[in-house]
C-alpha cells in the first residue's frame, strides 16, 4: 500500500506544479468571433486551437482546418466555440449521414472519413500515455485501431428519451448537446435497422393511445425512456418501457398491437424509476409479454440478456475485442481466471474451455444469474459468477486463499477501483489484461499497475464508429 500511495502523491505533486502555469489572461466574451487555426483534436473529437495562448475547443472542427469561430462559453481556463465558417477545409472532411450528427451525442466524428478516425482513435491512446505517463509509456507498442468494413448500422441498443412537444406531438430521441432539449430522430445510420423499426413504431403507438408521456419539468406522466435491444444472431428483439411509477395505462391495448405489428418483438418489459433523477434505470424491472429475456450468440455460445444486463453494442466488434482478449490473455490449460465486472459472463465463458476454474462478479444481480444461465446453458461447469464489486469479492477470495493465474478486467469508464488494483498487485497474478472503454482513466491506471507489470502492447479496437469512443485491449506481464 505505501508504495501504491508514494506514486499516487507523486502523480498528484506533478499535476500541481503544472497547475501553478499562469493562465493567460483575455478579453473575450460570448459572441466574439476570430480566426482560428486547429492543431488537434481532443479525447471528445472537438478541435483545438488557441487564442492568445487559451486553449479553445470546437466540435466539429478537424485538425489543421482554419475557421472563423464564434465564442459560445468564456471558462477560466478555456474557451468553447462553434465554427461560423471554415477558411480552410480538410481534405478528410465528409459530408454526414445524419443531418443532426452535429447536435446530438454519438456522431461526433461523422463528418471525419473513416480512415483517420480509426487514426485518431488510435492518437487518443496516445495522448492519455503522455498526459499521465506511465513507467516506460514511449516505449509502448500501441497498434493500429481495428476497425469495420462497414461503419454504420451496428449499434444493438436503441435507448431513447421519450417526451411530447406543445402540441401533442411525441418525440423519441436524444438531448442536445449540453441541455435536456430532446431531439427526435426518425432515422440513425449507426442503429441496427431493426431498433429503428422497432422504435418509431412503438412512438406511433404511443401516440394514437395518448398513453401519458413523461413531464420532466412538472414531474408528471408515465412513459420517460424506450430501450429497444435486438440480437444480431438470434434474430430476438427486447422493449423495455421504463416508467415514472408502476402504473403503465392503456397497457393491454399496447400490449397487443406489439403482438400484431411488430411479431419480431419477443420480449416486452417494464422498468420502473420514479421522480427526476440523472439514472435511466431504476430498481424494478416487470415482465409484460414474451420471454422475460432474449439470447444473443457470440463465439459459438449463447448468452442470455435480461433488461439491464450490459453487452457491448457493436455485436460483431465484440468478437473482435474478446478475440483480442484472448489472444493477449494467452491462458494455458490448467489455469484458473477470473473475469472481473463481469456482466452476463461473455469474456469469462470464452475462456472456460482453456481454464481449470473461471470466476467472475458483477454488481447487477440479473446480469449475475444470467452469467450463471449462461454457463449452465452452454454445458459450462467451470465457471461461476458472484454479485459484489470486483474489489469486494477479489479481496474475499484472496483471504480465502484463492490466488488466480490470470484476470482479465472489464471496468466502466470510471476505470479500477484503488481497492481492487491494490489486490491485483497483492495477488500478483501472472496474466493480466485489461480491457479500457475510457483512455485516460486506462493511461492513469497504469501509473500504478505498472508498478509490477509491464505493458506488453495496447491494442485499440473501434467498438463504436462515429464517435470519439475508443475501446482497447492492454497485455500486461509480470515484470
Amino acid at each position: 500500500m505505501a508504495k501504491y500511495e508514494s506514486h499516487r502523491s507523486n502523480y498528484r505533486s506533478g499535476h500541481q506544479r503544472h497547475d501553478r502555469h499562469e493562465t493567460p489572461q483575455i478579453d473575450v466574451e460570448v459572441g466574439q468571433r476570430f480566426p482560428l487555426t486547429i492543431k488537434r483534436m481532443g479525447i471528445n473529437g472537438e478541435g483545438i486551437g488557441y487564442y492568445k495562448r487559451m486553449a479553445v475547443f470546437v466540435p466539429g472542427a478537424l485538425t489543421n482546418e482554419e475557421a472563423v469561430v464564434e465564442v459560445t462559453t468564456v471558462a477560466h481556463r478555456f474557451l468553447r466555440g462553434k465554427i461560423h465558417r471554415l477558411r480552410k477545409v480538410s481534405p478528410y472532411r465528409v459530408e454526414p449521414r445524419d443531418s443532426y450528427a452535429d447536435q446530438v451525442g454519438g456522431f461526433e466524428l461523422e463528418h471525419l472519413a473513416y480512415p483517420q478516425q480509426l487514426q485518431f482513435k488510435r492518437d487518443i491512446v496516445r495522448q492519455s500515455l503522455e498526459r499521465y505517463q506511465p513507467r516506460g509509456f514511449k516505449d509502448y507498442d500501441v497498434r493500429p485501431t481495428l476497425g469495420m468494413a462497414d461503419p454504420y448500422a451496428y449499434r444493438n441498443k436503441a435507448q431513447f428519451q421519450v417526451r411530447k412537444t406543445a402540441d401533442g406531438t411525441v418525440q423519441a430521441g436524444l438531448y442536445a448537446e449540453r441541455s435536456h432539449d430532446l431531439v427526435d430522430l426518425p432515422t440513425c445510420s449507426v442503429q441496427m435497422p431493426v431498433t429503428m423499426t422497432v422504435m418509431r413504431a412503438l412512438v406511433t403507438m404511443l401516440q394514437d393511445l395518448e398513453v401519458p408521456i413523461y413531464d420532466e419539468e412538472h414531474n408528471s406522466g408515465i412513459v420517460k425512456t424506450l430501450v429497444v435491444r435486438a440480437a444480431a444472431n438470434t434474430n430476438d428483439v427486447q422493449v423495455v418501457f421504463i416508467t415514472n411509477s408502476q402504473k403503465l395505462p392503456h397497457k393491454h391495448q399496447l400490449l397487443l398491437r406489439i403482438a400484431d405489428e411488430l411479431p419480431q418483438v419477443t420480449s416486452v418489459m417494464q422498468n420502473v424509476n420514479p421522480g427526476k433523477t440523472s439514472l435511466i434505470w431504476g430498481d424494478q424491472t416487470l415482465h409484460l409479454a414474451g420471454a422475460d429475456a432474449i439470447t444473443e450468440k457470440l463465439g459459438g455460445l449463447a448468452f442470455k440478456l435480461s433488461a439491464r444486463a450490459f453487452l457491448q453494442l457493436n455485436p460483431a466488434q465484440t468478437e473482435v475485442l474478446y478475440d483480442q482478449a484472448r489472444k493477449a490473455l494467452d491462458l494455458q490449460p490448467g489455469q484458473t481466471v477470473v473475469d472481473a465486472y463481469s456482466g452476463i459472463g461473455t469474456i469469462g465463458l470464452s475462456l472456460a474451455n482453456t481454464a481449470k476454474e473461471v470466476r467472475g462478479m458483477d454488481v447487477i444481480p440479473e446480469a449475475v444469474a444470467d452469467a450463471n444461465a449462461n454457463a449452465e446453458a452452454n454445458g459450462i461447469t467451470n465457471a461461476h459468477y458472484e454479485v459484489g464489486t470486483a474489489e469486494d469479492v477479489m479481496s474475499q477470495w484472496a483471504v480465502a486463499g484463492f490466488r488466480p493465474d490470470a484476470i482479465v478486467v472489464d471496468p466502466p469508464r470510471t476505470g479500477l477501483d484503488e481497492t481492487l488494483m491494490d489486490t491485483i498487485l497483492a495477488v500478483h497474478p501472472e496474466k493480466l489484461v485489461y480491457i479500457s472503454c475510457n483512455p485516460s482513466t486506462l493511461a492513469k491506471d497504469l501509473v500504478t499497475l505498472t508498478e509490477d507489470y509491464r505493458v506488453d502492447y495496447i491494442q485499440s479496437v473501434d467498438m463504436m464508429p462515429q464517435t470519439a469512443r475508443c475501446e482497447a485491449v492492454v497485455k500486461l506481464s509480470q515484470r
